[in-house]
């Protein structure tokens, strides 16, 4: 899940070194794993990915587009060509080597993918609720500064229409997961 460190700040967080030789060792052994935002990042790296800043910080409700169509890839059954999601990043990934690019937005290209059909990364995130954006603006209020992509509180709390949309496409691309994983 999501965390206000970055993945390569090791002395302030000595254990991202374990977290991220529990991923290795994870996808090694053909586990399924779902990472959101932090948790895409890492695995992003373990994958041998560059993660790096992206030219925007996004913080708030924004705009997440399909790249392929449903037909392409399982995965995406049910899920729009456009959708709303919720965002709290600074840092993005590279597209890790033999991974499928699905998600973009305005200003980040890689906003989710899966690899091998085994593993997921995310970097926006259809788990919040009203109660965990509280918490996280009140953990990062330092991030919230003037930005073309930074919400302030009032646009980012109390949206129960996208929460809602949020957790019914979570559950559908739980659901689609499983499939996958099944059919492997």
């Amino acid at each position: 899940m999501g965390g206000p460190m970055n993945i390569y700040e090791y002395e302030k967080y000595p254990w991202l070194r374990k977290e991220k030789i529990f991923l290795k060792e994870a996808i090694s052994a053909g586990k399924a794993v779902l990472g959101i935002c932090l948790g895409a990042q890492l695995i992003a790296d373990v994958l041998k990915a560059e993660v790096f800043k992206n030219n925007y910080k996004e913080i708030g409700w924004f705009p997440i587009f399909t790249i392929k169509p449903e037909s392409e890839n399982p995965l995406l059954k049910g899920i729009p060509e456009k959708f709303t999601a919720f965002h709290w990043h600074g840092d993005t990934f590279g597209l890790p080597e033999e991974a499928i690019r699905l998600f973009e937005s305005e200003v980040c290209k890689n906003q989710g993918f899966i690899y091998k059909n085994m593993v997921i990364g995310l970097q926006f995130h259809l788990e919040m609720s009203n109660k965990t954006i509280g918490n996280v603006i009140e953990n990062c209020r330092d991030e919230l500064v003037e930005g073309v992509y930074i919400q302030n509180e009032e646009e980012m709390l109390d949206k129960d229409s996208l929460l809602t949309e949020s957790k019914l496409l979570m559950f559908s691309m739980l659901d689609n997961f499983e499939e996958v994983i099944k059919g492997q």
